[in-house]
């Protein structure tokens, strides 16, 4: 970078400063309105943050063409318009597809998500049947006993025989109208359907030939008949009209089951979540304050440790924060609560570059650099250890954006802007506050430091240990799986992603002890449910309990939120309920051994491709699988509950751990230039050279990365502690494992396995 003059430096402080300000009071309002719920200003927030309701659906048979699936996608869209009605202009209601056969639709923000629920039901097929069959056999009659209709046979059969005379996709439209009576003048509510041209044929011929006989045409949907009006006239183009709705509510109910039975495919209900408002709010605040904790923290480390430059990286890192919260904002990226947890572990991960460079800065002015050129040196030779890091990092966000599904895939694209920004503020902004701070005359080396004579410490020759160690806690882990699993216990405490059922978060108005909710509220759950099987977790800190149990339908858990609101004064938006079939469960595990294993074959060709060292890149993949293993260990030891922060957890760990390898290999690559040969001995002491000079910055980026990671897990709601816990772990783990597992993996490989050209 061209040395900056007095001037220039000034000029580029007061446009830095006036940016920061600037993106400082943007990213103010948007805080703020996010929080009090705005429109001006506010984030996308995801279910777990705002409330709602998310319900996942799967076609029924042969799997759908594109075009069916984008036509019922659309058409749910505009049926879920109709049902919000008036909130719809408050709520950011998305309807997508998920693979092949699946859609999702997701209802942040609705204040009552169970009603919501309710109304969608399950999208089936709607069919128009004839009151009598070819054979003057009737299709269906009334119940005496309840007043209401029944198919009688089989619908299939119906179908066959010519007794449906229509199905739902041979609606065009179907809407609640008032109309006026030409003879009395009175104004009652109908609903209004509009056939497409195989309807409108198919119509003709059933209402002529129901109006000779005096004969009805039932609508049938999702199991019962939802109205069964009599034909007071042939009806020839295309357009009919159902009268003797009791008022416009049945209307807008019949007319809404007419469209969501237009569907071109029959979907199932695989996995729904009511999330209650009150829970949301609760991970929002908790985790916008350990974000906020943590981030002045860093901040103070970084001055305390590195002075001038680490002021200018804490103005980095604020404008970085700024950004962040600008992008998701500007792009209306959805923000889930693992999406937050992804924006604090960047924070902490951002400092990381910023490390690099300061060490190098403060080595250079040790060999006897002015204090600019030792600026220019360190960024030089800090580039490549921080763009491999870095590209290593966005790999590991790149396969959970494309394996992952819902939060994970927030936590994904969260993690990959961060990593991006962290590049740009310690590459290009940090830079320019250094330079700009120097051309105003803060030169003096006292304030940027001087690297100290590093003492070398015989890693190497420590390998045995280390080795050892690693062995027997991952050995521990299995263990402890293997007596669970004996013992009739599931190996690990997969939680409800992963083995279907219902969970119910419940925020109660006074705390309870685990002894206590068994006692006292577990038995009411049982009559409420009909069921004696229920798992009961007691969140410390907190008045939270969690309740599994098998799969709950929509009546059984409006009939648990019932009792918990009579017998315990809970309101709706304190209960959050989450429900997942057996499918979804069984993918979540094949799930994530396929992220892991296809995010370390992309990271071992990286890291060949960058080091040119095959040992290199096996080292370093044996490193994370050995992270990976720790911290799996860590989960069967403690029984952490395995459910989809799993996934995230485990990719993020192994990102952080090759960027900590990375930097490592880096200097052995660098140092290596110099070595005369390649004795085990020479060997040696390059790997402990290598450590030895690497050990300050390692040590201090993740104490940057603990802390953020603490301050969740300190503050965090339950949720995000399940996650904090085994990301600690993995911080620590990946930390260990690049000082005192992959050098000496490669210091073993190198010494057995000869190159080719060494031969």
């Amino acid at each position: 970078m061209k040395r900056l003059k007095k001037g220039q430096g000034i000029a580029w402080l007061v446009v830095l400063l006036a940016c920061i300000v600037g993106f400082g009071y943007l990213a103010f309002n948007i805080v703020t309105a996010t929080v009090a719920k705005s429109d001006d200003y506010k984030i996308r927030l995801g279910l777990d943050l705002a409330g709602g309701v998310s319900i996942t659906y799967q076609a029924v048979g042969d799997k759908p063409t594109d075009e069916e699936m984008n036509d019922t996608i659309t058409k749910l869209q505009k049926r879920i318009e109709n049902e919000l009605g008036s909130e719809s202009s408050t709520t950011e209601a998305s309807v997508y597809p998920v693979g092949d056969d699946r859609i999702t639709v997701e209802i942040p923000g609705v204040t009552d998500a169970n009603a919501l629920l309710e109304e969608l039901g399950t999208p089936g097929s709607i069919y128009f049947i004839s009151q009598t069959d070819a054979d003057g056999n009737q299709n269906y009659e009334m119940d005496q006993a309840t007043g209401e209709y029944k198919l009688i046979g089989d619908l299939d059969e119906k179908i066959k025989n010519g007794s449906v005379v229509l199905q739902g996709s041979d609606v065009k439209s179907a809407d609640a109208v008032n109309q006026q009576n030409e003879q009395t003048g009175a104004v009652a509510p109908v609903v209004s359907i509009t056939l497409n041209d195989k309807g409108t044929k198919a119509f003709a011929d059933a209402t002529t030939a129901a109006f000779a006989k005096g004969e009805s045409i039932g609508i049938y949907y999702d199991g019962q008949f939802v109205s069964v009006p009599n034909v007071n006239a042939a009806i020839t183009n295309g357009q009919c009209i159902i009268e003797g709705m009791e008022d416009f509510e049945a209307a807008e109910r019949l007319a809404s089951y007419i469209r969501i039975g237009g569907l071109n495919i029959e979907l199932k209900e695989l996995q729904s979540e009511v999330v209650g408002a009150q829970l949301g709010g609760d991970a929002l605040a908790t985790s916008l304050k350990a974000g906020g904790i943590g981030l002045l923290i860093v901040m103070a480390f970084l001055i305390v440790m590195y002075f001038i430059p680490g002021v200018a990286a804490s103005i980095a890192l604020a404008l970085y924060t700024g950004l962040m919260l600008f992008i998701l904002w500007a792009f209306d990226i959805t923000l889930t609560l693992p999406g937050i947890a992804g924006i604090v572990l960047s924070i902490g991960m951002a400092v990381d570059a910023n490390v690099i460079i300061f060490a190098r800065i403060r080595e250079e002015i040790a060999t006897g650099k002015s204090v600019a050129a030792a600026i220019d040196i360190g960024y030089k030779k800090a580039l490549s250890a921080i763009v491999d890091g870095n590209v290593t990092t966005l790999i590991a966000a790149a396969v959970l954006g494309v394996l992952g599904s819902g939060t994970v895939k927030g936590f994904a694209i969260t993690l990959a802007i961060g990593v991006i920004l962290s590049m740009f503020t310690a590459l290009v902004v940090t830079r320019i506050l250094m330079n700009a701070l120097y051309a105003v005359g803060i030169r003096n080396e006292k304030f940027y430091g001087k690297a100290k004579n590093i003492k070398t410490v015989n890693f190497v020759g420590k390998r045995g240990v280390f080795f050892i160690a690693s062995i027997a806690v991952i050995a521990a882990g299995f263990i402890a799986m293997g007596l669970h699993g004996a013992k009739g216990d599931k190996s690990l405490n997969y939680s409800l992603e992963f083995l279907g059922g219902t969970s119910t978060t419940v925020e109660f108005n006074e705390n309870y002890t685990l002894e206590d909710a068994d006692k006292e509220i577990v038995p009411k759950i049982a009559d409420a449910i009909g069921s004696n099987d229920i798992q009961t977790q007691v969140v410390d800190g907190s008045n939270q309990i969690i309740f599994k149990t098998g799969e709950l339908s929509l009546d059984k858990r409006e009939a648990l939120n019932q009792m918990l609101e009579k017998d315990y004064g809970v309101k709706d938006t304190a209960i959050t309920s989450t429900s997942i079939g057996s499918t979804i469960s069984g993918e979540m595990r094949s799930q994530s051994i396929i992220a892991v294993v296809v995010a370390a074959f992309f990271m071992l060709l990286y890291i060949w491709f960058r080091f040119k060292d095959l040992r290199c890149a096996s080292s370093a993949i044996v490193a994370l699988i050995h992270d990976v293993l720790v911290v799996l260990a860590v989960y069967a030891l403690v029984r952490i509950s395995v459910g989809s922060a799993f996934i995230a957890c485990m990719l993020t760990v192994i990102g952080y751990s090759v960027n900590d390898t990375i930097v490592l290999f880096d200097r052995i690559r660098e140092n290596k230039k110099t070595l005369r040969n390649e004795s085990p001995e020479a060997l040696a002491e390059l790997a402990n050279t290598s450590i030895s000079q690497t050990l300050s910055r390692t040590v201090s980026t993740s104490i940057t990365t603990a802390v953020m990671v603490l301050m969740l897990l300190l503050l965090g709601v339950t949720s995000i502690r399940e996650f904090a816990f085994p990301l600690l772990i993995g911080v620590i783990c990946g930390t260990y494992s690049s000082i005192c597992i992959a050098v000496e993996l490669w210091y073993v490989m190198k010494v057995r396995i000869k190159s080719k050209k060494n031969k």
